[in-house]
């Protein structure tokens, strides 16, 4: 993991700022769903995708090394 070396305080609400080169990176825009995950001592987030990593789908989303790719992209990776 690379430190940018950018810090940010908690303030009395428990919030921090994402920094903007950070969400430019991540392509994070203002509004954009957030996931948090608890990794031993680290606080992870990463961009929230509720769809198939390849073509938006919502149905039939099966996770694969952490991204949802929905059943018709799996069968067209397969060459089916």
């Amino acid at each position: 993991m690379k430190s940018i070396g950018i810090v940010r305080h908690v303030d009395e609400l428990g919030r921090i700022v994402i920094p903007k080169e950070c969400r430019r990176i991540m392509n994070i825009e203002n509004g954009d769903p957030v996931e948090f995950y608890v990794e031993g001592s680290r606080i992870i987030l990463e961009k929230y995708h509720n769809s198939c990593c390849f073509c938006d789908n919502t149905e039939n989303l099966t996770e694969f090394k952490g991204q949802l790719v929905c059943a018709d992209c799996i069968q067209a990776l397969k060459g089916e």
